[in-house]
């Protein structure tokens, strides 16, 4: 079996709203020296696959069809071995 932890976000050009609410929170509670939050997604999925490169094809599908956005987000991935 093997695990992907896929890590998406927004591109550095798009703007994060969540991310600035998330910083004005963080300096009405004295934490001033915040001066950016960009908020991300991190999916872990595991895979009943022993092939790593047939992995890789699967997480870059779901990737590209479902968990991230092409136009406003990119996303990174790893696989590893999980149990026996």
């Amino acid at each position: 079996m093997l695990k992907a932890r896929i890590f998406v976000q927004l591109k550095p050009s798009v703007l994060d709203p969540q991310g600035k609410a998330v910083t004005n929170s963080l300096h009405s509670l004295g934490y001033t020296s915040v001066t950016d939050t960009r908020v991300s997604k991190y999916i872990e999925m595991n895979l009943c696959e022993t092939d790593e490169a047939k992995a890789a094809e699967i997480v870059n599908s779901i990737c590209d069809k479902l968990l991230a956005n092409p136009n406003t987000e990119h996303y990174e991935y790893s696989i590893e071995k999980v149990g026996d």
